[in-house]
Protein backbone atom coordinates (compact mmCIF):
# COMPACT_ATOMS: atom_id res chain seq x y z
CA UNK A 1 0.00 0.00 0.00
CA UNK A 2 1.18 3.45 -1.01
CA UNK A 3 1.38 6.33 1.71
CA UNK A 4 -1.72 8.93 0.53
CA UNK A 5 -1.68 12.15 -0.05
CA UNK A 6 -3.35 14.32 2.09
CA UNK A 7 -3.55 18.05 3.05
CA UNK A 8 -0.80 18.78 5.09
CA UNK A 9 1.59 17.74 1.86
CA UNK A 10 2.04 21.23 0.60
CA UNK A 11 3.36 23.01 4.15
CA UNK A 12 5.07 20.17 5.31
CA UNK A 13 7.17 18.68 1.64
CA UNK A 14 8.43 22.41 1.77
CA UNK A 15 9.64 22.42 5.15
CA UNK A 16 11.16 19.03 4.72
CA UNK A 17 12.70 20.08 1.58
CA UNK A 18 14.48 22.55 2.89
CA UNK A 19 16.85 20.61 5.07
CA UNK A 20 19.83 20.08 2.62
CA UNK A 21 22.32 19.38 5.14
CA UNK A 22 20.16 16.56 6.78
CA UNK A 23 19.57 14.77 3.20
CA UNK A 24 23.49 15.41 2.76
CA UNK A 25 24.25 13.51 6.14
CA UNK A 26 21.73 10.52 4.97
CA UNK A 27 23.82 10.21 1.40
CA UNK A 28 27.29 10.41 3.57
CA UNK A 29 25.60 7.68 5.11
CA UNK A 30 25.09 4.97 2.36
CA UNK A 31 28.90 5.85 1.34
CA UNK A 32 30.13 4.27 -2.26
CA UNK A 33 27.23 1.63 -2.09
CA UNK A 34 24.90 4.70 -3.72
CA UNK A 35 27.05 4.58 -7.07
CA UNK A 36 26.10 3.09 -10.85
CA UNK A 37 22.41 3.34 -12.26
CA UNK A 38 19.75 3.58 -9.33
CA UNK A 39 16.74 3.75 -8.37
CA UNK A 40 14.81 5.48 -5.82
CA UNK A 41 11.71 4.70 -4.29
CA UNK A 42 9.02 6.67 -3.22
CA UNK A 43 11.83 10.10 -4.30
CA UNK A 44 8.89 12.58 -3.03
CA UNK A 45 10.09 16.31 -4.21
CA UNK A 46 13.51 14.84 -5.07
CA UNK A 47 15.58 16.25 -2.21
CA UNK A 48 17.61 13.36 -1.20
CA UNK A 49 18.16 12.79 -4.85
CA UNK A 50 19.49 16.07 -5.57
CA UNK A 51 22.62 14.56 -2.82
CA UNK A 52 23.02 11.62 -5.31
CA UNK A 53 21.95 11.91 -9.15
CA UNK A 54 24.87 14.12 -10.08
CA UNK A 55 27.34 11.20 -8.94
CA UNK A 56 25.48 8.32 -10.40
CA UNK A 57 25.44 6.81 -14.15
CA UNK A 58 21.79 7.34 -14.12
CA UNK A 59 18.54 7.43 -12.14
CA UNK A 60 15.38 6.47 -11.99
CA UNK A 61 12.87 8.26 -9.77
CA UNK A 62 9.98 6.27 -8.46
CA UNK A 63 7.03 8.85 -7.09
CA UNK A 64 3.24 7.78 -7.57
CA UNK A 65 1.66 11.14 -5.44
CA UNK A 66 1.18 13.73 -7.73
CA UNK A 67 2.19 16.66 -5.71
CA UNK A 68 5.33 16.13 -4.78
CA UNK A 69 6.09 14.16 -8.52
CA UNK A 70 5.49 17.55 -10.41
CA UNK A 71 8.62 19.18 -8.05
CA UNK A 72 10.47 16.29 -8.34
CA UNK A 73 9.91 16.25 -12.20
CA UNK A 74 10.70 20.16 -12.73
CA UNK A 75 13.80 19.99 -10.27
CA UNK A 76 14.87 17.29 -12.71
CA UNK A 77 13.80 18.13 -16.03
CA UNK A 78 16.35 18.19 -18.83
CA UNK A 79 18.69 15.80 -16.83
CA UNK A 80 18.72 13.17 -19.43
CA UNK A 81 20.27 10.29 -17.32
CA UNK A 82 17.34 10.95 -14.70
CA UNK A 83 14.23 9.31 -15.30
CA UNK A 84 10.52 10.03 -13.41
CA UNK A 85 8.13 6.90 -13.20
CA UNK A 86 4.58 7.46 -11.81
CA UNK A 87 3.61 4.47 -10.47
CA UNK A 88 4.16 2.42 -7.40
CA UNK A 89 7.05 -0.04 -7.72
CA UNK A 90 4.32 -3.28 -7.79
CA UNK A 91 2.99 -1.42 -11.28
CA UNK A 92 6.43 -0.68 -12.40
CA UNK A 93 7.63 -3.77 -14.89
CA UNK A 94 10.12 -1.95 -16.89
CA UNK A 95 12.48 -0.72 -14.98
CA UNK A 96 15.41 -3.37 -15.61
CA UNK A 97 18.05 -3.90 -13.01
CA UNK A 98 19.94 -1.84 -10.60
CA UNK A 99 23.37 -0.99 -8.41
CA UNK A 100 21.40 0.20 -5.55
CA UNK A 101 17.97 0.62 -5.04
CA UNK A 102 17.20 3.44 -2.25
CA UNK A 103 14.21 3.68 -0.30
CA UNK A 104 14.46 6.88 2.49
CA UNK A 105 11.38 7.14 4.63
CA UNK A 106 9.07 5.02 2.96
CA UNK A 107 9.01 1.40 4.55
CA UNK A 108 7.47 2.72 7.40
CA UNK A 109 4.63 3.87 5.08
CA UNK A 110 3.73 0.05 4.02
CA UNK A 111 1.25 -2.43 5.48
CA UNK A 112 3.87 -5.18 4.09
CA UNK A 113 7.67 -3.90 4.51
CA UNK A 114 8.75 -7.10 3.59
CA UNK A 115 6.45 -7.46 0.32
CA UNK A 116 8.38 -4.40 -0.94
CA UNK A 117 11.13 -4.88 -0.30
CA UNK A 118 11.07 -8.52 -2.14
CA UNK A 119 9.79 -6.79 -4.84
CA UNK A 120 13.29 -4.22 -4.70
CA UNK A 121 15.27 -7.47 -4.64
CA UNK A 122 13.95 -8.71 -7.91
CA UNK A 123 15.20 -5.21 -8.94
CA UNK A 124 19.34 -5.56 -7.93
CA UNK A 125 21.84 -5.95 -10.53
CA UNK A 126 24.50 -8.90 -9.61
CA UNK A 127 26.47 -7.43 -6.19
CA UNK A 128 23.63 -4.48 -6.34
CA UNK A 129 22.82 -2.76 -2.75
CA UNK A 130 19.00 -2.17 -1.20
CA UNK A 131 20.15 1.27 1.08
CA UNK A 132 17.37 1.98 3.49
CA UNK A 133 16.42 4.76 5.97
CA UNK A 134 13.72 4.58 8.34
CA UNK A 135 12.42 6.18 11.72
CA UNK A 136 13.21 4.46 15.03
CA UNK A 137 11.95 3.90 17.84
CA UNK A 138 8.97 2.95 18.40
CA UNK A 139 8.60 4.74 21.87
CA UNK A 140 8.69 7.75 20.09
CA UNK A 141 5.76 7.34 17.91
CA UNK A 142 3.50 10.75 18.32
CA UNK A 143 1.73 13.55 16.38
CA UNK A 144 3.85 14.07 13.50
CA UNK A 145 4.46 10.35 12.58
CA UNK A 146 0.39 9.30 12.52
CA UNK A 147 0.35 12.71 10.59
CA UNK A 148 2.81 11.84 7.60
CA UNK A 149 0.98 8.53 7.69
CA UNK A 150 3.67 6.19 9.82
CA UNK A 151 2.93 2.35 10.63
CA UNK A 152 5.54 1.90 12.43
CA UNK A 153 9.05 3.23 13.94
CA UNK A 154 11.71 0.08 13.59
CA UNK A 155 14.20 -1.58 16.07
CA UNK A 156 17.41 -3.14 14.89
CA UNK A 157 15.62 -6.40 14.91
CA UNK A 158 12.12 -5.69 13.18
CA UNK A 159 14.01 -4.27 10.59
CA UNK A 160 16.56 -6.73 10.17
CA UNK A 161 13.19 -9.34 10.08
CA UNK A 162 12.01 -7.65 7.52
CA UNK A 163 15.31 -7.37 5.24
CA UNK A 164 15.76 -11.19 6.19
CA UNK A 165 12.04 -11.87 5.13
CA UNK A 166 12.78 -10.20 1.38
CA UNK A 167 15.51 -12.47 0.74
CA UNK A 168 18.14 -9.83 1.66
CA UNK A 169 20.91 -9.64 4.12
CA UNK A 170 22.22 -7.06 6.70
CA UNK A 171 25.20 -5.85 5.11
CA UNK A 172 25.52 -3.15 7.68
CA UNK A 173 23.28 -1.06 9.99
CA UNK A 174 23.51 1.78 12.55
CA UNK A 175 21.78 4.38 14.59
CA UNK A 176 21.24 7.94 12.89
CA UNK A 177 20.84 11.17 14.34
CA UNK A 178 20.84 10.51 18.70
CA UNK A 179 20.58 13.81 19.50
CA UNK A 180 17.07 14.18 17.34
CA UNK A 181 15.85 11.82 19.89
CA UNK A 182 14.56 14.07 22.68
CA UNK A 183 13.29 16.89 20.32
CA UNK A 184 11.20 14.62 18.58
CA UNK A 185 9.71 12.93 21.47
CA UNK A 186 9.24 16.50 22.69
CA UNK A 187 7.60 17.85 19.77
CA UNK A 188 5.87 14.65 19.06
CA UNK A 189 4.91 13.06 22.19
CA UNK A 190 4.64 15.99 24.39
CA UNK A 191 3.28 19.02 22.68
CA UNK A 192 1.64 16.77 20.06
CA UNK A 193 2.58 18.98 17.70
CA UNK A 194 -0.11 18.96 13.98
CA UNK A 195 2.84 19.56 11.44
CA UNK A 196 5.87 20.51 10.46
CA UNK A 197 5.39 24.15 9.96
CA UNK A 198 7.74 26.64 12.14
CA UNK A 199 11.54 27.24 12.27
CA UNK A 200 12.28 24.04 14.85
CA UNK A 201 13.48 21.70 11.77
CA UNK A 202 15.56 24.47 9.88
CA UNK A 203 17.09 25.59 12.82
CA UNK A 204 18.30 21.71 13.65
CA UNK A 205 18.82 21.41 9.91
CA UNK A 206 21.44 24.66 9.95
CA UNK A 207 22.68 24.26 13.60
CA UNK A 208 22.87 20.81 14.95
CA UNK A 209 23.38 18.56 11.94
CA UNK A 210 26.66 20.02 10.71
CA UNK A 211 28.79 18.60 13.79
CA UNK A 212 26.31 16.27 15.02
CA UNK A 213 27.16 14.44 11.60
CA UNK A 214 30.86 14.74 12.29
CA UNK A 215 30.21 13.21 16.09
CA UNK A 216 28.47 10.33 14.78
CA UNK A 217 31.08 9.52 12.06
CA UNK A 218 33.83 9.46 15.20
CA UNK A 219 31.61 7.66 17.61
CA UNK A 220 28.98 5.63 16.37
CA UNK A 221 25.45 6.05 19.09
CA UNK A 222 23.80 3.37 20.76
CA UNK A 223 20.52 4.64 19.48
CA UNK A 224 19.00 7.43 17.41
CA UNK A 225 16.17 8.88 15.92
CA UNK A 226 16.74 6.61 12.94
CA UNK A 227 18.19 3.48 11.37
CA UNK A 228 20.23 3.58 8.55
CA UNK A 229 20.69 -0.13 6.60
CA UNK A 230 22.69 -1.08 3.90
CA UNK A 231 21.46 -4.73 1.82
CA UNK A 232 22.27 -6.89 -0.52
CA UNK A 233 20.35 -10.26 -2.10
CA UNK A 234 21.62 -13.04 0.00
CA UNK A 235 23.93 -14.66 -1.62
CA UNK A 236 26.63 -17.72 -1.17
CA UNK A 237 29.60 -17.07 0.84
CA UNK A 238 32.36 -14.41 -0.71
CA UNK A 239 29.74 -12.24 -2.66
CA UNK A 240 30.51 -8.45 -1.69
CA UNK A 241 28.39 -5.45 -2.44
CA UNK A 242 30.43 -1.89 -1.97
CA UNK A 243 29.91 -0.20 1.77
Amino acid sequence: MEPAETDYDARSLETLASLQRYSRWIRDGFGAALRGRVLEVGAGTGNFAETWVPECASAVLLEPAASPRALLESRFAGDARVRVVDVPLADATDLGTFDAVVLVNVLEHLDDDAAELARVRAHLAPGGAVLLFVPALPALYGSLDALVGHRRRYTRQTLGAAVRAAGLEVVRMRWFDVLGVVPWWIVGRVLRKPSFDGPLAPLYDRAVVPWASVLERVLPPLLGKNLLCVARAAAAPGARVHA
